[in-house]
């Protein structure tokens, strides 16, 4: 991938970073609707945690998320984001046990590429899959990936905004009472193309696999 000098004159041209990366951080960090941890996290009292006992409590394979920035290894965020910072960043989130999302981006010559990582935390793995499969219905066009978690699905679409293509792709799988969520999208601002489908869904794949590996080695 090249590196080419920013002349004065392409400053205008750059405009589009802020742009994509708002863009992406709706995309990938909130969903347009609440997700069932918001819901849970919404309906707590003050004294009630997440761990609070209740009379219809169930074994949970994992009850608090991990830490999504070390979902990735570093070896794969140099590929996926050349030039992003391998620690990447950690997003707020209004409850750390059920929700943490990870993301790094990076503009690279004109190459610019977003990766973020999510896990989720639901109260039993019957919760985790009614979420999952809503989410594969809301993002139809995919397909399953074979061998991730109990179940997973990739889906890849391409946009046009103000002539620049960015494509997107999304990897959802369940493991247990567990989600885990990854986008990965990227523009060319040169030739204003977007990298091919199978980059992306691959790229997407392969960090879901990391991210999952990390949940299953994880104390839970």
């Amino acid at each position: 991938m090249r590196s080419l000098p920013l002349p004065l004159a392409l400053t205008a041209r750059l405009t589009p970073v802020a742009v994509l990366a708002c863009a992406g951080w709706a995309l990938s960090s909130g969903p347009a609707t609440p997700s069932a941890a918001d819901h849970r996290a919404a309906g707590r009292t003050p004294t009630q945690s997440s761990s609070a006992p209740s009379s219809t409590a169930v074994s949970k394979s994992y009850a608090t998320a991990p830490s999504p920035c070390a979902g990735v290894p570093a070896s794969t965020v140099k590929s996926l984001v050349p030039g992003a910072k391998t620690a990447g960043k950690e997003i707020p989130s209004t409850d750390t046990e059920i929700r943490r999302t990870c993301s790094w981006n990076a503009l690279k010559g004109y190459d610019y590429r977003w990766l973020d990582v999510s896990f989720e935390i639901a109260d039993s793995d019957q919760e985790a899959k009614k979420e999952y499969e809503q989410r594969v219905t809301e993002k139809s066009g995919g397909g399953a990936v074979p061998g991730l978690g109990d179940s997973a699905y990739s889906v890849v679409n391409l946009t046009t905004e103000d002539k620049q293509q960015t494509r997107e792709g999304v990897v959802l799988a369940r493991v247990s009472n567990a989600l885990v969520i990854v986008t990965y999208n990227g523009s060319d601002f040169e030739s204003k193309k977007a990298p091919g489908t199978e980059e992306i869904n691959k790229g997407a794949i392969k960090a879901a696999k990391s991210a999952v590996a990390a949940l299953q080695g994880g104390s839970g």
